[in-house]
């Protein structure tokens, strides 16, 4: 087995030990930390059902960002919405045969790529054109759009102008899911772009991108506004008032 295989399966390796343990702990410091207050965005849901679809709309439709700005939520909601058929169609490397949703969405995955690079670069532009926003904006935002405009436009040069061997690519990722190391084709573009997900994956946690799952643990967005029915208390105060 080439050492370049080796070196690409122990670096997938290391990356989804990182990634997966990064999210246990954060998710697992969202869960343990306290939300003393009762602090749900108003005009709240003041029941159960009202915040599931409050939550339903947020992570679905971008409802807050819609309201706050219509382009940010236009760049923002293309690029969530093209990731997540780009993920999708990225399923078939790792099923034999792919299931028929995964077949079926193939087409709109492949042009979901360049709807992505647009959103990110909408998403960036708007770091250097609004006064406010470039004013807060660090060095780990720009590097961040910086590293997934770099992984969108080397998957899209794969597809559409330095083909690869994706049969052979897709019996690598299938050999790693069985601890089996096979042989990945030598491609510049490929492992500059397997390079960038790697990195992805490492920098994930540690990363303002975490704040996928950190939507659902917001106190503003999962509370219910109930003050005057219901006492609220935080799980550390309730278990002081049982000593």
């Amino acid at each position: 087995m080439s050492a370049l295989s080796i070196g690409f399966a122990a670096l997938f390796y290391f990356a989804t030990a990182v990634l997966v343990v990064g999210l246990v702990v954060k998710i697992r410091g969202y869960v343990r930390t306290p939300a003393p207050l009762l602090i749900p965005t108003t005009p709240a849901p003041t029941t159960r059902t009202g915040v599931a679809l409050r939550m339903t709309r947020e992570v679905v439709f971008f409802e807050s960002l819609f309201k706050g700005s219509k382009w940010t939520w236009l760049f923002g909601w293309m690029f969530h919405a093209s990731l997540l058929l780009v993920l999708l169609r990225h399923l078939r490397y790792f099923q034999e045969p792919a299931w028929a949703p995964i077949v079926f969405v193939q087409f709109f995955g492949t042009w979901a790529g360049l709807t992505m690079v647009a959103g990110l670069a909408g998403l960036w532009a708007r770091r250097f054109l609004v006064d406010r926003v470039r004013y807060i904006s660090t060095p780990s935002d720009h590097l961040h759009l910086a590293l997934l405009v770099a992984i969108g436009a080397s998957g899209l040069l794969m597809r559409f102008v330095a083909h690869t061997d994706i049969v052979a690519v897709k019996a690598f990722m299938r050999g790693l899911m069985s601890l089996q190391i096979l042989p990945l084709p030598a491609d510049p573009l490929l492992l500059v772009h397997l390079s960038l997900v790697a990195l992805l994956m490492i920098v994930f946690p540690i990363s303002k991108l975490l704040h996928a799952p950190g939507l659902f643990f917001s106190p503003t967005r999962y509370q219910v506004d109930n003050p005057r029915e219901a006492r609220h208390q935080a799980g550390w105060a309730a278990a002081l008032d049982r000593r």
